[in-house]
């Protein structure tokens, strides 16, 4: 897979993942206070829940890195910490954890 390849599947699962969100009703209207958003511990588990963390601090960041065509990371563990969060939703999130897997395969694979 070239590197142009590699970034345009990373978009349209970026694309995907949000719509599941929007499907699934874990997509926010209003955006949190600013200081939420300021957190600095992963996955901002001190002031979001994961799906706003997803929905306002990843998702853009990922979106920002692809448009400036920043280098992209090199991992992603989203998918773990996926299962961790809808142990207890696990039909309803079944999608958008093989999305978040699929993620993760694309970011780990080399151009």
């Amino acid at each position: 897979m070239t590197v142009e390849q590699r970034v345009l599947d990373i978009a349209d699962h970026l694309m995907l993942i949000e719509r599941e969100m929007q499907v699934q009703g874990w997509w926010d209207d209003e955006a949190p206070r600013d200081e939420a958003l300021e957190s600095t511990v992963p996955f901002a588990v001190d002031t979001l829940s994961f799906e706003q963390w997803m929905q306002w601090i990843f998702l853009p960041r990922m979106k920002i890195i692809i448009e400036l065509g920043h280098p992209l990371p090199s991992a992603s563990g989203i998918l773990v910490m996926a299962e961790t969060v809808f142990a207890d939703r696990p039909e309803q999130s079944r999608e958008l954890r093989r999305l978040l897997a699929v993620f993760d395969q694309l970011i780990a694979a080399k151009a």
